[in-house]
C-alpha cells in the first residue's frame, strides 16, 4: 500500500512538472511569440502597453538636458552611455497635466526604427502577452482628440485591460512634424 501511494505520487508530480516545464518552454522560448509581449506601464493611475519587441532597456529618472525649438511633450535629450536620445513624457503627449517626477518614474528606452527615443512614464509594471484574438480595435472618440490614433487597441489578460498604443504615430506621426522632428531624424 504504501508502495502504490508513493508510486502515485511520483506519477503525479512528474506530469504536473513536465507541463509547467512545457508551459515556460512556449512562453519564454517561441521567438514567434514576441509580437505577442508587451510591456505595460502606468500613467496617471492607466495602464498602457507597448510592443516589448521596441524597447531596448529601462532607466531610471536622469538629467533631462532641454532642447529648443520642440513640441512641448519633448522633454529634451538625455546622454546614456554616450548616446543621445531624445526623451519624451508621455503626460504631456497625452496633454495630462503634468506630475513631479517620483522615485518609480522612469525612461522606458525604445528603438524605433533604428532611432532611440525616451519614454517618462510614472511606472512599469509588467510584460504581458496578449495575443491578437485579445486585442479589441480601438474605440472611436470622436474626431479633434489627437491621442485617438495613438491607440492601437484594448488589450486583455485575465482581468487586466491596457491601452496599448501604436508606437510608430506616438513617436513620429500624428502631430505634424512635431514628433518626426524631434524624434525620428
Amino acid at each position: 500500500m504504501a508502495e502504490a501511494s508513493t508510486g502515485d505520487a511520483t506519477a503525479g508530480n512528474s506530469p504536473e512538472r513536465a507541463m509547467e516545464s512545457d508551459s515556460a518552454e512556449l512562453i519564454f522560448n517561441d521567438e514567434n511569440n514576441i509580437d505577442d509581449m508587451y510591456l505595460t506601464f502606468g500613467v496617471s493611475g492607466e495602464e498602457y502597453g507597448l510592443g516589448i519587441a521596441f524597447v531596448t532597456e529601462i532607466v531610471g529618472m536622469q538629467k533631462v538636458m532641454p532642447v529648443p525649438d520642440v513640441p512641448a511633450f519633448i522633454k529634451g535629450v538625455i546622454n546614456l552611455r554616450c548616446k543621445v536620445i531624445p526623451v519624451m513624457d508621455v503626460r504631456r503627449r497625452f496633454d495630462m497635466d503634468e506630475k513631479p517626477y517620483t522615485e518609480r518614474t522612469v525612461i522606458i528606452v525604445l528603438d524605433v526604427s533604428a532611432v532611440p527615443i525616451g519614454l517618462v512614464v510614472d511606472n512599469v509594471s509588467d510584460v504581458l502577452e496578449i495575443p491578437p484574438s485579445q486585442i479589441d480595435p480601438a474605440p472611436k472618440f470622436g474626431s479633434g482628440r489627437s491621442h485617438d490614433s495613438l491607440i492601437r487597441g484594448l488589450g486583455k489578460s485575465g482581468d487586466r485591460v491596457a491601452v496599448i498604443l501604436d508606437i510608430r504615430r506616438l513617436v513620429g506621426e500624428g502631430h505634424g512634424d512635431a514628433g518626426e522632428g524631434a524624434s525620428l531624424q
